[in-house]
């Protein structure tokens, strides 16, 4: 027996006054109403047979678990391998586009984005998305199980799963603040069966930037 369903939520809105790329970094939580949204993000979820709670050790998602915990009592399992890509513009508030011509030393950074060239390449992105993927789908004997983790990893597990080329235009992915991306495993693979925004209402007033 194993999971009948995976979750993968991405956390609320982080509290990142500058604008900057926080990638890894540390410091960066969740703000009032990034909170509120991971509330609503559980709140959907709360009829489910959920039966382990899975995060990212990054504070904003280790926060965003936390309403989780509550509802169903349990402690979240920390696993490295549903964390944000690494990215070499941590820090920075580097926009993407005509502006990088000014910047020289960028230019080896940004010469493939089709790997890409400036940060974790989207076939190891994949690959360790699902390999914790499958290890959650076995960790229960039914019921299912949350993972909370960052919106390039989901949507790169998204793609990959669609077959489509991992390489994308980062403004057109479908992963909100606090989205939640369901897969079942059927036939031996894993497919995406839903995506619901429980949380758009309250991102009418969200800022969303700062992820790589």
């Amino acid at each position: 027996m194993s999971a009948s369903a995976i979750h993968l939520v991405r956390h609320g809105e982080v509290h990142n006054p500058t604008g900057v790329l926080y990638g890894r970094i540390e410091g960066f939580g969740l703000s009032d109403l990034g909170k509120k949204m991971a509330a609503a993000a559980a709140d959907s979820l709360a009829d489910r047979p959920i039966q382990r709670i899975v995060s990212s050790p990054l504070q904003r998602t280790r926060e965003s678990s936390a309403p989780w915990v509550e509802r169903f009592g349990m402690d979240p399992v920390i696993d490295e391998r549903i964390i944000e890509p690494w990215n070499r513009f941590e820090g920075t508030k580097v926009r993407f586009g005509p502006s990088m011509l000014n910047n020289p030393q960028a230019w080896p950074w940004v010469s493939n984005p089709f790997r890409p060239s400036w940060g974790e390449p989207y076939v190891e992105i994949a690959a360790r998305m699902l390999a914790a993927i499958t290890e959650a789908h076995e960790s229960v004997a039914d019921g299912e199980v949350v993972l909370v983790s960052h919106q390039l990893p989901i949507w790169t597990v998204h793609r990959f799963l669609r077959g489509e080329r991992l390489y994308h235009d980062p403004r057109r992915r479908r992963c909100a603040l606090s989205s939640i991306t369901t897969l079942e495993k059927r036939a031996g693979s894993f497919l995406e069966v839903g995506y619901d925004d429980p949380a758009a209402p309250l991102a009418v007033a969200a800022v969303d930037e700062g992820a790589v």
